[in-house]
């Protein structure tokens, strides 16, 4: 889950570093009464939040000088759109004179299982171009999990990337409150970009959190709305809402398998054989009937999917209980649409069994099955 900009900082704050003074707006705000109330006059920066990356080159952060500027601004950014989506909240933000830009971030190094520190010199919006242009300015430092981020690790980092005195110690304590919001919030990602150099400190400008979701039941101070971030299409809010994991795409062939691993494979055979998926969609393993049937009802009414295709290999998960499952679905809502389904494993022939009766072929060889849903 990605959390909005304020909801970045407000965490870096609360665990002990400063961050720009702030007011958080909606649309029925009076923004000059909220500014005031704060304490906080021009110049500002008012930023559009939303849940996507390179706000400032689509036009979604822009200084006001005044008064007037303010008014102005608050009025264009909640009526823009930021690469499609319509800000529900804007943050108005002191302004801060900094004399450079640099860059930290956290993520996960996959191959390495330990979190990786990336940190440079060149920080704002180029930072894509120049990991490019000059990747041996991107520093990165792969993080012990059983120790975490210790204070001469973080000097280290500073160093690394030029910097000494009073400004190498206000870098290394962010770096330090950022491992620990990593830590704390179960993180994929987390960023500052740009962040400030002020005189002997450094200050984040923005920030973004990523959360992994598969912790957030350990968040539960996250369970927001889903539809207010605009992260989520309407069908996949649905699919949340449903409990289903599922992902839209483009495509009109509706994939359901067991398992993230299978499920993306299907995904390829379908594009190597000519066809588009339209969907991610994982049962998992070990699905129950109402599940299957849950998911191929779903996918039977959503507008954009033309026809079917269902892989299953059966471990965990029973052959039979997934025909039960899509034998339910169709006596529930009807087969409106082709449906393809390979499947084997696990009680594989009683599964083949029980679809046959029900007027359903199952096919024990994917590519064949993938060739006759596309021909379909």
């Amino acid at each position: 889950m990605k959390l909005f900009e304020f909801e970045a900082k407000r965490i870096i704050k609360e665990l002990g570093f400063p961050v720009p003074r702030s007011v958080l707006l909606e649309k029925k705000d009076d923004p000059v009464r909220k500014m005031k109330e704060a304490g906080l006059k021009p110049p500002v920066v008012v930023k559009s939040q939303v849940l996507v990356a390179g706000r400032g080159k689509a036009g979604g952060i822009k200084m006001a000088k005044t008064w007037d500027d303010v008014v102005r601004l608050v009025e264009e950014l909640f009526n823009k759109p930021i690469k499609g989506l319509f800000p529900r909240y804007l943050l108005i933000e002191e302004a801060i004179p900094h004399e450079k830009e640099l860059y930290a971030a956290i993520i996960i190094d996959r191959s390495e299982r330990k979190p990786v520190i990336l940190a440079s010199q060149y920080g704002g919006m180029d930072i894509e171009e120049i990991a490019r242009e000059k990747p041996e300015s991107i520093v990165r430092y792969h993080v012990d999990p059983f120790i975490g981020l210790r204070a001469f690790e973080a000097r280290k980092i500073g160093r690394s990337i030029g910097l000494q005195g009073r400004l190498l110690n206000s870098f290394a304590a962010f770096l330090q409150v950022l491992y620990k919001v990593f830590e704390k919030y179960d993180a994929d990602l987390v960023e500052s970009n740009p962040l400030g150099v002020t005189g002997d400190k450094v200050i984040p400008l923005d920030a973004r959190i990523i959360v992994d979701d598969n912790s957030l039941y350990r968040h539960k101070e996250f369970e927001k709305d889903i539809e207010v971030t605009g992260e989520y299409t309407e069908w996949e809010v649905k699919a949340r809402r449903m409990g289903l994991a599922f992902v839209e795409l483009d495509g009109d062939i509706g994939i359901i398998g067991n398992g993230a691993g299978l499920t993306m494979t299907t995904m390829d055979l379908v594009y190597l054989h000519g066809g588009k998926p339209a969907n991610f969609l994982d049962i998992g393993g070990g699905a129950s009937k109402d599940l299957v049937k849950k998911a191929v009802g779903f996918l039977m009414e959503h507008p954009r999917i033309k026809k079917i295709f269902m892989n299953i290999f059966g471990g965990i998960t029973r052959g039979d209980e997934v025909a039960r499952g899509i034998v339910a679905a169709i006596e529930e809502l009807g087969l409106k649409k082709p449906l393809v389904v390979r499947l084997s494993g696990t009680n594989e022939e009683e599964g083949r069994s029980i679809l046959e009766e029900n007027g359903l072929t199952a096919y024990t060889d994917p590519v064949e099955a993938v060739k006759k849903v596309i021909s379909l």
